[in-house]
């Protein structure tokens, strides 16, 4: 970054919980009910540049080589108003940023948006933040994306203040201590009708099963945490698949009940179980969506690719594996003149 300019560029990976986020204590705040557990992705990423310059008149989005909605400039917009104060500054900025997330695969780029975003925004306006510092800022864009800030194993620490100072990531295990393959099978099925946020509040408000995911959640993250530490892959996989299916059990009890799962969904579940009868070690968990991610250890991952390509649902099955945190890149998408 020069010296007379108020510019920065960061990389950011997705991630995917193994013991999920679901449901929120505050809306504004990203607050949520439960700790959380992920894993930060190699392959897919958000690059932001951003850069506060004087004689803008309000903020300009750049999303994907276009001009952004006013509805993405609003909300970058207010996430930068947290940022602005937090410096007590009242610059304006350029941002521009690319996402290479694929939308069908079931991956939330919000995680990786906000987390590239924050660090962008940070350090451009001059803020020098320690990683937990900007878990929390990220955190209030999204709430996932307080955990992309980190690479590897990630926990967030659901905290109990109201003003949400508590509630941050943190590294477990880097991405170079344990090798584990992520595949993230994507199954045919049109557009969700309930969004991951409605479906949480609906959730939260009306499941009576709400209450025993609350009550179990804390042990579920107690024992892939031990297992992470142990390299117990065995271990971890029954933990995670258990807590996806818990969650989306809690979900069929709201009022009235959401399934995201398809035909398809359940095809590559059946297949996973089949797979662990043949002695192949496999895992999956499932978000707020139809596709499926799997858990598997690298030298089976050909194995257990081919045999899910075999189903009849299936369409696309991408690899990934444990990523790094938030990178500083010295190259700018655009240097504004």
């Amino acid at each position: 970054m020069s010296s007379n300019k108020l510019i920065a560029t960061a990389k950011a990976n997705t991630n995917i919980a193994l013991i999920k986020y679901w449901g929120k204590r505050d809306e504004k705040l990203f607050l949520p009910m439960n700790s959380s557990l992920s894993i930060t992705l190699n392959n897919f990423h958000t690059i932001t540049t951003v850069e506060f310059r004087e004689e803008l008149k309000e903020d300009k989005l750049i999303w994907n080589q276009a001009p952004g909605s006013a509805k993405e400039l609003m909300k970058i917009s207010s996430f930068l108003d947290i940022i602005r104060k937090e410096a007590g500054a009242s610059l304006y900025a350029n941002v521009i940023t690319e996402n290479h997330v694929p939308t069908a695969a079931g991956f939330a780029s919000s995680a990786s948006g906000y987390a590239a975003l924050a660090a962008a925004a940070t350090k451009a306006i001059g803020l020098d933040l320690s990683p937990e510092g900007l878990s929390k800022i990220a955190r209030q864009g999204s709430g996932s994306a307080c955990r992309s800030i980190y690479g590897g194993f990630v926990e967030w620490q659901k905290g109990c203040l109201e003003d949400g100072s508590d509630s941050f990531a943190r590294q477990i295990l880097d991405e170079k201590a344990w090798n584990v393959t992520i595949l993230s099978v994507m199954v045919t099925a049109g557009q969700k009708k309930v969004s991951s946020r409605e479906g949480m509040k609906r959730t939260v408000e009306s499941s009576p099963f709400y209450q025993g995911w609350l009550d179990t959640v804390g042990e579920d993250m107690e024992a892939a945490k031990k297992a992470i530490r142990n390299r117990d892959f065995e271990f971890l996989g029954a933990v995670l698949e258990g807590n996806a299916l818990k969650m989306h059990a809690t979900m069929l009890g709201a009022k009235p009940p959401i399934i995201y799962w398809e035909s398809g969904t359940l095809e590559v579940i059946h297949r996973i179980q089949d797979l662990r009868q043949e002695g192949i070690l496999t895992f999956f968990t499932i978000d707020a969506g139809p596709n499926v991610k799997v858990l598997c250890e690298p030298k089976n991952e050909d194995k257990v690719k081919q045999a899910l390509m075999g189903l009849r649902s299936v369409q696309k099955v991408i690899s990934c594996n444990p990523g790094e945190g938030v990178k500083y890149l010295s190259e700018h998408l655009i240097e504004w003149t």
